[in-house]
């Protein structure tokens, strides 16, 4: 386990924008300084353990899919090395190696791009209630886990913290934002979740749903937040993969799945997490990293 923990980051002489559940956002003159911190959250909660190295893991992970997916559409991203952020940067350079990215800012779009392969975790609770997904309608017989025949995007709300997101439907999309955006970030949402299922497969990772979020630079539509990682997406080992029920997963799952062993009502205080579940944890999101990209941190 890494010595160095970041539960929080107070860069005094900057001005923080937001502390999310993970990462911390601090105004760098016309652009923004995303930290990731190693908090984790469940169930909209963020529990008080931190897992040792998640910021890094996060931050490598999504540097690795703007980087592989930037054909497809431009991203905020403009470096990950602190030597290259603005001098007011500098004092925090031991806090931002590894787990910072100095980004455009943009103006997020209303709406959490979801894209499903495979029907699992709220889709499936979804798909057995109504047949659909998001107004999406779906074969019948089809197994939890179960591969899609195609691909769908089964878009939600963005929820203020402590209310949970909401599944909708593109005509929803198309209300909150306009058509032609609502169909860019749709086909985006499409191709860069393709793209990247087809590199993880190739690594014996089966990307079931993941989730991206989008925004707008001087009028241009652009990806944002975090790609593709074990907190945005649903991580299957391909070589065990079994549709019919739950799946082993590289992703918070095993987290989610300890806590609801416990008699906690999904609210704040959270549990206490043991230091296995952390560990476990932890090894998870490494394997991640270390399929994606060969390396660990």
């Amino acid at each position: 386990m890494a010595e160095h923990i970041v539960r929080q980051t107070n860069f005094e002489t900057l001005q923080l924008v937001n502390r999310g559940k993970v990462r911390d956002i601090y105004n760098v003159g016309n652009n923004l300084l995303i930290v990731a911190t190693d908090r984790i959250s469940a169930f909209d909660v963020v529990m008080d353990d931190p897992v040792p190295d998640k910021g890094k893991i996060l931050t490598r992970i999504s540097n690795f899919w703007f980087e592989s997916l930037s054909s497809i559409i431009d991203n905020h991203l403009i470096s990950v090395n602190p030597d290259e952020y603005p001098n007011e940067c500098r004092p925090y350079k031991e806090f931002l190696i590894g787990r910072s990215m100095l980004v455009h800012k943009a103006k997020p779009l209303p709406v959490e791009c979801i894209v499903r392969g495979y029907v699992s975790g709220s889709g499936w609770l979804e798909y057995r209630k109504k047949g659909s997904i998001s107004g999406v309608p779906l074969p019948k017989g089809l197994e939890e886990s179960s591969k899609l025949p195609e691909v769908i995007f089964t878009p939600s709300t963005k929820g203020a913290p402590g209310i949970h997101d909401e599944n909708i439907s593109f005509d929803d999309v198309v209300q909150l934002t306009d058509e032609k955006t609502a169909k860019i970030i749709k086909e985006a949402s499409l191709r860069l979740y393709e793209a990247g299922r087809d590199l993880a497969k190739s690594n014996g990772i089966i990307i079931a749903d993941t989730k991206f979020e989008f925004g707008v630079v001087n009028e241009r539509i652009i990806l944002i937040d975090e790609v593709l990682t074990p907190d945005s997406s649903r991580f299957w080992p391909a070589d065990e993969f079994k549709p019919g029920g739950p799946q082993k997963s590289f992703d918070k799952q095993f987290l989610r799945d300890y806590l609801n062993g416990l008699d906690w009502q999904k609210q704040p205080p959270p549990p206490k997490l043991p230091a296995d579940i952390i560990q476990v944890t932890r090894q998870k999101y490494m394997e991640v990293l270390k399929r994606l990209t060969g390396e660990g941190i």
